[in-house]
């Protein structure tokens, strides 16, 4: 492993240690994280799990503790143009000698352990956020939670923001199977803080079993607020209370918490670009509950709307543009730098005769169109996190 020099480097050998991109299970990452941190992680741990809004969630509890004394990391994935992305220490992202000095300690003890890319990842953050003395980590679940291999640490606070049918391969086809899933992430005599307004039972069951104090929320944020949409006011209102539940501790002012949630920003979660005369919307709403929310933030304006769309080919894509179809004028489909991403040509059958469609050639192309047409004052991007990655590309040259 010492000739491996650069971020991408390590980066690409990872990704040949397991066949499988997604191995779900704890066996193997739980005996290095034990030889990494025999006594467990060093700092208060925030663990941030659900089917939609975990991002926005994590950054406005990082935006809150950045005004405080508190030195805060916060982890997240995927990213969305660097890896660098993942990791962030009082908002800095982490460097490249920084991953990879955090790295080669995981290799160091890795011994003939497979980890996966994900899991190497995870390793990382708890390396990063230790090395940088934080008093509090912010860690969003991959997948599910019960085995995503951000639970081998116990949270001192853990938040389940929603729950609804996504990754079904992975985690069961009904909401009872993914709530047990995401019920993992819970720990006994420990707050849980929960935004999903109908819960399944399988939840409130492990919660009552294990013994967690769980905190339902229902009443969204009123104040002013950093991030667009009526659903980041409740995810809002989730990161205070997970903050609060935190204060005998770890106390912080109203003041903080107010202007926290009002500085916080968090890229392509109804992301506003302005290029000429056009609005265009970045949005990472890859299942049919996120475009749900997406549609209902976009009809509060009666904007000329036309989509830039494609996703991933185990998406429920059928019902992700049923929903938005009332909101688009036309569809431009394009492909996507991913393997697991659906073709172009298989995507425009999907959709129903009375949608207008036309399938690019590539992000660019779907781009430009798009900013020709003069009646159109607004383009919607969206469908999975590849599709925002490659438009962001483009975008950014156009600014």
């Amino acid at each position: 492993m010492t000739s491996k020099k650069t971020l991408d480097d390590w980066l690409a050998w990872q990704e040949t240690l397991m066949e499988e991109t997604i191995v779900l299970g704890l066996d193997r990452v739980q005996l290095v994280f034990e030889k990494l941190f025999p006594n467990g992680v060093p700092f208060k741990v925030i663990t941030v799990a659900g089917t939609n809004g975990k991002g926005s969630t994590v950054s406005f509890i990082d935006s809150i503790y950045q005004l405080s004394k508190y030195k805060v990391g916060r982890s997240t994935s995927p990213h969305l143009l660097k890896y660098n992305e993942r990791y962030a220490v009082d908002g800095e992202d982490a460097s490249d000698d920084v991953i990879i000095e955090a790295f080669e300690i995981i290799e160091g003890k890795r011994e003939d352990i497979k980890l996966t890319y994900f899991e190497f990842s995870t390793l990382a953050a708890f390396i990063i956020f230790e090395k940088a003395e934080v008093d509090i980590a912010i860690l969003e679940v991959g997948l599910g939670g019960r085995l995503d291999s951000v639970n081998v640490v116990d949270s001192d606070v853990s938040i389940i923001t929603n729950i609804a049918i996504d990754h079904t391969d992975y985690l069961g086809d009904t909401r009872e199977a993914i709530g047990r899933e995401k019920a993992g992430v819970m720990r006994g005599s420990r707050p849980c803080i929960c935004g999903d307004q109908d819960p399944p039972q399988s939840l409130l069951a492990y919660a009552k079993e294990i013994g967690t104090d769980i905190t339902f929320v229902s009443k969204a944020y009123e104040d002013e607020i950093g991030l667009e949409g009526d659903h980041q006011r409740l995810n809002a209102a989730v990161a205070i209370k997970a903050v609060e539940s935190l204060a005998v501790q770890n106390p912080i002012s109203k003041s903080m918490i107010s202007e926290g949630i009002k500085n916080a920003s968090i890229r392509a979660r109804f992301e506003k670009v302005e290029i000429g005369d056009k609005t265009i919307i970045l949005d990472v709403a890859h299942n049919p509950a996120a475009v749900k929310t997406l549609v209902e933030t976009l009809s509060k304006s009666s904007m000329q709307t036309v989509a830039i769309f494609s996703a991933l080919v185990d998406k429920d894509i059928i019902e992700m543009i049923e929903l938005a179809s009332k909101a688009i004028k036309h569809w431009y489909l394009v492909p996507l730098s991913s393997e697991r991403a659906i073709k172009s040509e298989v995507l425009n059958k999907k959709f129903s005769s009375s949608d207008s469609t036309t399938i690019c050639q590539d992000m660019e192309s779907a781009i430009h169109g798009s900013l020709a047409l003069r009646e159109v004052e607004r383009i919607v991007i969206f469908g999975s996190f590849y599709t925002i990655a490659d438009a962001s590309i483009i975008i950014n040259k156009l600014r």
